[in-house]
């Protein structure tokens, strides 16, 4: 069911309905996502939380074009995401999406500049115009003084966030964010929640987040608690502040 556009209120960029996900091992088969349906609005920060193994990282495949449900759809800036073919979701995820992931993703040899630079290719950016857009992406991370370093001469916090850069460059209208803090102490994990949450109100992107992380309830702007399968709760953390 599809949640009414109020005044004042963006559509959702992103929805899914009735999403129903299982794995099969042998002859057992595990319900992941139960029919479940939710919607996600841009200028936001969307934080699905929830214990480990209940199906958080499946929905974000599900929704993100990665992994394909079982059942139910995915709209995605107007377009029924698993009614593409492979090549067509391919082009929507290069020119509409980000993703940042617990392990960062990068590559050994490459500088960071280098890193971020790596998508805007295939989007058809030359190289000076690709450098230029790398530059802005990594000084608005704050990292513009280490565009030369490679992952090995970089702390977990700076690697993390030259994969936000990376995702940044692109300007996608959707940022899927996989665990993005777990692997990082707390100055850099707050530095990176508080990164995620001022690009999805200074782009007005969408970004939806998965975590387990306490500490990004406080920053998200909405908060929807997963259960085995299920959505139990969608709260604004600060809805009730001045």
């Amino acid at each position: 069911m599809n949640t009414p556009v109020l005044p004042g209120v963006p559509p959702a960029t992103l929805r899914g309905r009735d999403l129903v996900k299982s794995f099969r091992s042998g002859r057992v088969e595990t319900p992941i996502l139960r029919g479940l349906s939710l919607e996600v609005l841009p200028g936001e920060l969307t934080l699905i939380s929830g214990p480990s193994g209940c199906g958080k990282s499946t929905l974000l495949a599900s929704l993100s074009g990665l992994q394909r449900p079982d059942a139910g759809e995915v709209d995605a800036l107007g377009e029924s995401l698993w009614s593409l073919d492979e090549r067509a979701l391919e082009r929507f995820r290069l020119r509409h999406t980000g993703f940042v992931f617990q392990g960062f993703n990068l590559f050994g040899a490459l500088s960071a500049v280098e890193q971020v630079m790596l998508p805007l290719g295939a989007l058809g950016l030359s190289r000076t115009e690709g450098r230029e857009r790398a530059l802005a992406a990594l000084d608005e991370v704050g990292l513009a003084a280490r565009s030369t370093l490679r992952p090995g001469e970089m702390s977990g916090g700076e690697k993390q966030r030259v994969a936000i850069a990376r995702a940044l460059a692109k300007r996608p209208q959707l940022l899927f964010a996989d665990e993005p803090t777990s692997a990082l102490d707390a100055v850099n994990g707050q530095m990176v929640i508080d990164l995620l949450h001022r690009l999805a109100r200074s782009h007005g992107a969408a970004v939806l987040c998965v975590s387990h992380d306490p500490r990004v309830v406080a920053h998200a702007d909405r908060v929807l608690h997963m259960e085995d399968g299920r959505l139990l709760d969608d709260t604004r953390p600060g809805a009730s502040e001045g």
